[in-house]
């Protein structure tokens, strides 16, 4: 059997900042916690409903803010119905003050996009029109259409 992507662990400043983040932002729930020896200390594991045994972000306390980096890209993505879900949650977090990057549009495979920063300065995109998440299979068949596919078109 291959390899399965089940989690991401990242060390956070602020434990429960992260997790009010994440539920408020990306529909993620705890999912389990637990207090760790040494030096760990707080543990949780967020998760999206229903997906609690495929994909959880482990949070571990304790570690360091992220330092702002020039042309840094790196990010956590999620996918969204629709380009107006990406704007709406980018006026949020323009409200909430988090917000990194301004929705906009960018060629195949990216989309619609937009990305909050987290408590800890990591960036999370929020975008449509990518052939991941909601959405896709439509993307899908619009590209089959136009003799496109997921995997043919741009440089990668």
């Amino acid at each position: 059997m291959p390899a399965v992507f089940t989690h991401l662990a990242l060390h956070v400043a602020d434990i429960d900042a992260t997790i009010e983040f994440y539920g408020a932002f990306c529909n993620m729930g705890v999912v389990h916690r637990r207090e760790m020896e040494g030096d760990c200390g707080r543990v949780a594991w967020l998760a999206e409903p229903g997906r609690e045994r495929e994909l959880i972000m482990v949070l571990i306390s304790g570690g360091p803010a992220r330092p702002e980096i020039p042309r840094d890209y790196s990010h956590l993505g999620f996918a969204l119905e629709s380009e107006q879900a990406v704007d709406a949650l980018a006026l949020r977090g323009e409200q909430a003050g988090c917000l990194a990057w301004k929705p906009q549009r960018a060629p195949y495979p990216v989309g619609y996009y937009c990305a909050l920063r987290d408590p800890d300065g990591q960036f999370v995109e929020f975008s449509h029109g990518q052939p991941l998440g909601p959405g896709a299979e439509e993307l899908d068949q619009a590209l089959i259409g136009s003799a496109g596919g997921y995997g043919q078109r741009g440089g990668d």
